[in-house]
């Protein structure tokens, strides 16, 4: 079956007798054209199907209405309520979306910018693989404003909007130490990336001011599966070994601070399987609020990440940029508070104090 053609402007002139200029003034209501003559060209633009080409009429105007956004991973949570709330921001000011991925690849970052720097996107938000800046230099050089979102890249000189999560790992391991604990552990993915660079930073900051001996082994990183199924940005499994390890020689009244929510997750079943109650013989918190967190046996408490608020946030000061905001001295950098939400996961003198439960 041959494929229908796409119905153009010169079909519907040749169809009514009309000039293509004649036609195209009426589709965008221009008052040179009578209202008789736009309603014979919109019923026989119906009639046809026509849909205009905005592609090409991106090349004229030189202006695409479209937002590039690169990702590390759609399957994690946060990024797909950041995926929703860029696209809703960006649709109010009539901007699509074209949606890229890296999976955490340097070589898939580096075509990525290749291919948006083509199809001439009016500006890029992206969550950098944090290895090498030129590809996003030469993409700002021509003329396609940058904002990073949610991990830094230094030497680019971009705008940067995400989360505090120095802030988030700080107060969540106060509550912890508040709710008695005095053996602190964290547990963390193995990437080098500011996220996790700045949890860890906020984890020994806390322990170092409360008078917290700072050992080596209190920062555990998990091997991830990344490089071995990029669909699943983590997995119990992955903390769950890490887990059972930990279990044999935590001490009774210790705390662990999980980088993310799914990690906690695997976490519980190591310590429920060596016998260790949660949070009588250990408390738990994670990082993230993930639909499961408040379904857990225990409830977890957790980090409840803003993504929608960057997401918007971004947009916002993004669309800045391509109207034409002059850059500061320095880039921007806004960072979101993230929120505690404290449910009996870590249950102790902390929770009574706040009564948070979510």
């Amino acid at each position: 079956m041959t494929p229908r053609r796409r119905a153009t402007l010169r079909d519907i002139a040749a169809a009514l007798d009309l000039s293509v200029n004649t036609v195209s003034r009426a589709l965008a209501g221009k008052d040179a054209v009578s209202a008789e003559t736009r309603e014979r060209v919109r019923a026989e633009a119906d009639r046809l199907g026509y849909v205009p080409n905005t592609m090409a009429r991106s090349l004229v105007l030189q202006n695409a209405m479209t937002i590039g956004l690169v990702i590390t991973n759609p399957s994690n949570p946060f990024y797909a309520r950041l995926i929703s709330a860029i696209e809703e921001r960006g649709r109010v000011h009539g901007y699509s979306l074209m949606l890229m991925v890296t999976e955490d690849s340097a070589d898939n970052e580096r075509r990525v910018a290749e291919e948006l720097m083509r199809w001439g996107v009016d500006g890029v938000l992206a969550v950098p693989v944090q290895h090498g800046i030129d590809h996003w230099e030469r993409l700002g050089k021509s003329g396609t404003p940058v904002l990073l979102l949610n991990r830094d890249l230094p030497g680019l000189d971009a705008d940067l909007v995400g989360v505090d999560y120095y802030d988030s790992a700080r107060r969540a391991t106060e509550h912890l130490v508040d709710g008695g604990a005095r053996e602190l552990y964290l547990v963390e993915e193995d990437l080098d990336i500011s996220p996790v660079n700045e949890r860890i930073r906020g984890f020994h900051a806390v322990l170092a001011e409360r008078g917290i001996a700072v050992r080596d082994d209190h920062v555990l990183r998990v091997p991830t599966r990344r490089r071995e199924a990029s669909s699943q940005p983590w997995d119990p499994i992955d903390s769950y070994a890490v887990g059972r390890r930990l279990a044999d020689r935590i001490e009774p009244g210790s705390a662990v601070l999980a980088g993310n929510d799914y990690f906690a997750l695997g976490l519980y079943r190591a310590f429920t399987e060596h016998g260790l109650s949660i949070p009588g013989d250990v408390a738990v918190a994670g990082h993230g609020d993930h639909p499961f967190a408040a379904y857990l046996a225990p409830p977890l408490t957790t980090v409840r990440l803003p993504a929608a608020r960057v997401g918007t946030t971004a947009v916002d000061r993004l669309l800045e940029r391509m109207a034409g905001a002059p850059p500061a001295d320095a880039p921007a950098r806004t960072l979101l508070e993230a929120d505690l939400v404290v449910r009996s996961s870590t249950a102790g003198p902390s929770a009574a104090r706040t009564g948070g439960t979510s």
